[in-house]
């Protein structure tokens, strides 16, 4: 059985972040993201702390697609070094979890 994630990304945008998503969804790497339009980040980035409004993404995907995700995002996102993060679902409706699996593809094999 495929484990599932949920996966966070934070971006300066949320529609940039709706933008990702709906790739991310048609390409079959997550089920679905869920936008928070705006978050306060507070960070440390080359030696100062800053202080930024942002938004969030929380995607649902399997666990077994996230070298492909965290990839994609990488190369995608306009910020040097992104936030994705992915935290184990230890439980979940069956049936949403199996929707989740059902609505994502398998992880591409290396050629």
């Amino acid at each position: 059985m495929d484990e599932i994630v949920d996966v966070s990304v934070t971006a300066d945008s949320a529609d940039w972040l709706a933008e990702l998503t709906h790739a991310l969804v048609e390409d079959r790497l997550v089920a679905c993201g869920n936008i928070v339009p705006q978050i306060r980040s507070i960070y440390r980035w080359e030696d100062a702390i800053d202080d930024d409004r942002e938004a969030m993404v929380v995607l649902h995907t399997r666990a077994s697609l996230m070298p492909e995700l965290i990839e994609r995002i990488r190369r995608e996102h306009p910020y040097d070094t992104p936030q994705v993060l992915a935290v184990p679902v230890i439980g979940a409706n069956p049936a949403y979890r199996n929707w989740i699996v059902a609505e994502t593809r398998e992880p591409k094999t290396p050629a």
